[in-house]
């Protein structure tokens, strides 16, 4: 008795770890997903090596917002950038003020020293479907200013969420 007792134990454990397995396998694909930062162009949001999980399925029920900082595939590259300009917005950059529709925007997530390193640009409009984006560290950043152009909104594969590594930058994205 002991004997099919101890069989079903392990065939109970073995069921637990491959729904453990499936389950993790269609959160990492559908849902979550993790990427490397690579580069200094979110600085100081996010550093060159950070670990960032990000929301795969987010937009599915909405759309982008001004702020969120995104996830772009184009091509065999992900790009992770802050979306700056909504679809159909004229954005126009004076004297290192970003303007939306001749209106300033609040930009309270990045310290002055990053935001006098944003220069002149536009004004523009941007195309109905598309974003214009850019990276924090302005000075040095490839965004929609300077090799990226307007992102299509089905380039935008997720919003990052958190940063998982190195542990002590453990934090929600910004």
């Amino acid at each position: 008795m002991d004997d099919k007792k101890h069989k079903n134990e392990w065939i109970e454990t073995a069921k637990a770890v491959i729904i453990t397995v499936i389950i993790a396998f269609i959160l990492q694909s559908f849902v979550l997903s993790t990427s490397i930062v690579e580069g200094e162009s979110m600085e100081p949001t996010l550093k060159s090596g950070n670990r960032i999980i990000f929301n795969k399925v987010v937009y599915l029920w909405g759309s982008p917002e001004r702020g969120d900082v995104v996830i772009i595939e184009q091509g065999k590259k992900n790009y992770v950038k802050r979306i700056i300009a909504l679809p159909e917005e004229t954005i126009e950059i004076r004297n290192h003020v970003i303007y939306i529709n001749n209106q300033p925007i609040d930009q309270n997530y990045l310290p002055d020293q990053y935001v006098n390193r944003t220069s002149n640009y536009g004004p523009i409009t941007v195309p109905e479907k598309s974003y214009f984006v850019m990276g924090d560290n302005r000075g040095i950043s490839k965004d929609s200013r300077n090799g990226l152009g307007f992102i299509e909104e089905e380039n935008i594969i997720g919003r990052s969420e958190i940063i998982i590594y190195p542990f002590n930058d453990w934090a929600r994205t910004k």
